[in-house]
């Protein structure tokens, strides 16, 4: 092949995906739709040359693209890994794991039934074996939403639509490829009707290969890139291998599914990246990824696309009926699950409720792609297979994604106006023209001010200013006008904490930038950000409300961490997760206290003061309830907020000194080599200050049974048996700590958090330092209370033995337990106790 023909080629490729994209926005369709009709047109122009009596001059140039090396593992083993990667890395994790059930519906369970239900209706309404009727079905099954998520988001659609397409987007791929890897064999083998129960039985077998391989590549590559933390270039480097070492692991070491490597080695990385490399650097890398796929995407659209003339060659009426059936077998299973399935799940209280409009959009928006057409190459290039059998599967899939490309592609943006989805609200307009009437009153006064300093002629600034006025006097015109002085109260409180935290986000995202707080903890702070704003879109104060709250519980990864620190002495999680939380807590009371000024500046002249007041007052119980939980952390770990602290201050010292020296740099007062001398010593401390102070369970405990004033009169050989013996409890708020009618075997001390106990309908709240359970173990009867935890709480457990022992060593305790009310109602027989008759 000529080296300065391919080179030509390549260039004028790379040119064309530089022009389409400004191209795809004029005409307004999809980048991807776009660049598949430059490859149709090229394909088709390379035929027409080659075929043309009227010329042979472009002949050679016909001949090079129709022979260009385009092969399905081309597709497979070098721009589909990228395409899979790149998207791991930007998916915010968190979010989609709020739309698990929808985002797994779409991409997996619909593929099973958009193959069966495709396969089947063409096996009715053709002469071809089932079996390559499921094959068809499981080619066709996979969509390409990468251009439906472009259009959502050039548009006023709601974020969450656009998150569940690139969840279906990540792992539809993975699922219909292991589908066509099952009915491929079954093909090759001559089986005319395989066992379809079969066929799902072995799905779980490739995922888990895949997923061990995924995962087993991306820890070894993030262990090599973390030595590697001064050398970007080689991280970098590293990190491109990981998509295609995966892939390959998976495929041929395990025999399993490598676009499933690929997907869990990505997502591999975006979990544990951000905590192992640094904040500049990720953020590097995931810009190179971005280029990365943008090529690799354009590349297989136009690629993909230059085969359909040749697919489509030997096309007849009977084939374009058969396109038809897929089309309408196609719409169907999907419908059938976002019309169906998706509504029962909500039902049952496993999925979130999807609007029927998103749903629509999606039905639409289901477009095929460069995928489906390599599944098809493959089974075209195949030795094994009859031609028939491949002349039918090429024409159909490539057939079908036509359809979706040039049908419902350049529809989608059309379908989704009609639905209204591209339209703001009512209420968003007229928020929209009241803070356009702020806005340009601000602006007018900064303009003045502007022009004043600048000295330019009066008559000019004069002219400009009366036009800005006029354009001023109709926007305020606008702002109260009837409709937008009719927006209520509650939708204002509503719109204004919705900025809140989306102003909240901002701060945290400017704090991650600046290295004040890390990766993961930025990560989970702009999850809980996510979280206040989509709760208060849906239930307004009361959602902000109980979002804020459920910020601030323990998950069920902390329990966890519990159980093993409790249970099984294992207490390096609970550890790590306590620092977190400890971090977490910190930066996040320092944001709060920022949000004020922003109610003052912003929200007050939009809203008014009576929102401004109380957006203030939800804020002020925030800060509380923050500054609580770390009173609660300091209570059971002191000193440790202070190294934490200490760590802070250094940190957003190191900030205000980079910023300086960078000042100093653009003024001209230092040079670039003074610089790079004075960052690289920056970049030396802040290294010192990314090792976060261990914390030490044990430790913390010693310190907290000394502060217990139950314990002031013990001695220090009584102490430390007591330390030997008493166990950590951690409990969420919520939870009971003791039921009822259940036989009392500890006594628990409660060392921060509060409880409340309920003997008989008589209610009474416990705080640290108090106890319970104790006339329980004593009277060796069941428990007349039941206590639960009213926040999140730590508590100290003695057994039976030990504390009856504490008992007798402790005049303290004894006093504590004989001036308890549930005392008197067991005098009697507490009093003959040998423990409580010393005195």
């Amino acid at each position: 092949m000529d080296i300065t023909l391919l080179t030509t080629v390549t260039a004028a490729l790379f040119v064309l995906i530089g022009m389409a994209e400004p191209l795809a926005a004029r005409l307004s369709v999809p980048f991807s739709v776009l660049l598949a009709m430059i490859g149709i047109l090229i394909g088709a122009g390379a035929l027409f040359l080659l075929q043309t009596e009227l010329t042979d001059a472009f002949n050679p140039l016909a001949i090079f693209i129709l022979n260009l090396p385009i092969r399905s593992n081309v597709f497979l083993y070098i721009f589909l890994p990228t395409l899979i990667f790149q998207s791991t890395l930007e998916m915010n994790i968190r979010r989609m794991m709020d739309d698990w059930v929808p985002i797994l519906t779409l991409a997996v369970v619909a593929v099973i039934v958009a193959t069966l239900t495709i396969g089947y209706a063409l096996s009715w309404v053709s002469t071809l074996p089932l079996v390559v009727c499921l094959l068809i079905g499981s080619i066709v099954s996979t969509t390409d939403p990468s251009a439906v998520v472009s259009i959502f988001r050039s548009l006023t659609t709601p974020q969450r639509l656009a998150r569940i397409i690139e969840g279906e987007s990540l792992l539809n791929d993975a699922a219909a490829i292991a589908l066509f890897g099952l009915f491929i064999t079954y093909v090759i083998a001559g089986l005319p009707a395989p066992s379809v129960a079969q066929a799902i039985g072995d799905f779980p077998v490739l995922f888990a290969g895949g997923m061990l391989a995924g995962w087993g590549v991306a820890r070894v590559a993030i262990w090599i890139m973390a030595m590697f933390s001064r050398f970007e270039l080689a991280q970098t480097s590293i990190s491109v291998a990981v998509p295609y070492l995966a892939y390959v692991v998976a495929e041929h070491a395990l025999g399993a599914s490598g676009v499933i490597g690929v997907v869990v080695a990505g997502l591999t990385m975006n979990i544990l990246g951000p905590a192992r490399l640094s904040p500049t650097y990720w953020e590097r890398l995931r810009a190179v990824w971005g280029l990365l796929a943008h090529w690799a995407g354009a590349m297989i659209f136009v690629l993909a696309a230059l085969l359909i003339p040749r697919l489509l060659d030997t096309i007849d009426l009977r084939d374009i009926a058969l396109i038809m059936v897929v089309v309408a077998a196609a719409l169907v299973a999907r419908a059938v699950i976002l019309f169906g399935f998706l509504p029962l799940l909500t039902m049952l209280r496993l999925s979130p409720a999807v609007d029927a409009r998103y749903r629509v959009a999606i039905l639409w928006g289901g477009l095929r792609g460069a995928v489906t057409l390599a599944l098809a190459l493959a089974v075209t290039e195949s030795r094994l297979i009859d031609v028939e059998t491949k002349r039918q599967v090429g024409i159909l899939a490539t057939g079908f994604t036509l359809w979706t490309l040039m049908v419902q592609g350049t529809t989608l943006r059309w379908v989704i106006s009609r639905l209204g989805l591209d339209r703001l609200s009512p209420l968003d307009r007229a928020l929209s023209n009241q803070v356009i009437a702020v806005a340009l009153q601000e602006v007018r006064e900064d303009v003045a001010r502007t022009t004043e300093n600048y000295g330019l002629p009066r008559e000019t600034v004069r002219s400009e200013a009366k036009k800005f006025a006029e354009r001023v006097d109709e926007a305020v015109e606008r702002a109260e006008a009837e409709d937008n002085a009719q927006i209520l109260d509650r939708d204002r409180i509503t719109l204004g904490l919705i900025a809140l935290a989306g102003y909240e986000r901002e701060q945290i995202l400017e704090r991650f930038r600046e290295r004040v707080i890390g990766a993961r903890l930025s990560e989970q702070m702009l999850f809980d950000a996510d979280r206040l704003i989509e709760s208060t879109r849906a239930d307004g104060r009361t959602g902000y409300r109980r979002a804020a709250r459920r910020n601030l519980r323990y998950g069920t990864a902390f329990r966890v961490a519990a159980f093993l620190r409790n249970r099984l002495r294992i207490a390096a999680p609970l550890a790590r997760m306590t620092a977190d939380r400890f971090e977490m807590l910190l930066a996040k009371r320092l944001i709060l206290n920022e949000l004020g000024g922003f109610i003052d500046s912003r929200i007050r002249r939009i809203h008014g003061r009576r929102v401004a007041e109380l957006l203030h007052e939800l804020v002020e119980r925030r800060v509380e309830s923050v500054a609580g939980a770390i009173e609660a952390l300091r209570l059971q770990y002191p000193g440790y907020a202070e190294k934490l602290e200490r760590r802070f201050i250094r940190r957003t010292a190191l900030r205000f000194e980079e910023r300086e020296y960078n000042v100093m740099r653009d003024d001209g007062l230092i040079g670039d080599e003074v610089h790079s001398a004075l960052m690289q010593g920056i970049a030396e401390r802040r290294q010192m200050t990314e090792v976060r102070p261990l914390l030490d369970l044990a430790l913390r405990r010693d310190q907290l049974v000394r502060q217990f004033p139950l314990f002031a009169d013990l001695d220090e050989a009584e102490l430390r048996r007591l330390r030997r013996e008493l166990k950590t409890r951690y409990v969420n708020a919520g939870k009971v700590i003791a039921r009822k009618d259940t036989p009392a075997r500890s006594v628990f001390f409660v060392s921060s958090g509060a409880v409340e106990q309920d003997i008989a309908g008589q209610v009474t709240r416990l705080g640290r330092g108090d106890i319970f359970g104790e006339i329980g173990v004593l009277t060796r009867k069941p428990r007349r209370a039941q206590v639960t935890a009213l926040t999140p709480t730590s508590l100290l457990e003695l057994d039976e033995r030990g504390f009856r022992r504490l008992l007798r060593k402790s005049p303290s305790l004894r006093n504590v337990v004989r001036e308890s009310p549930a005392f008197k109602r067991h005098s009697e027989e507490l009093q003959k106790l040998p423990e409580l008759a010393l005195e």
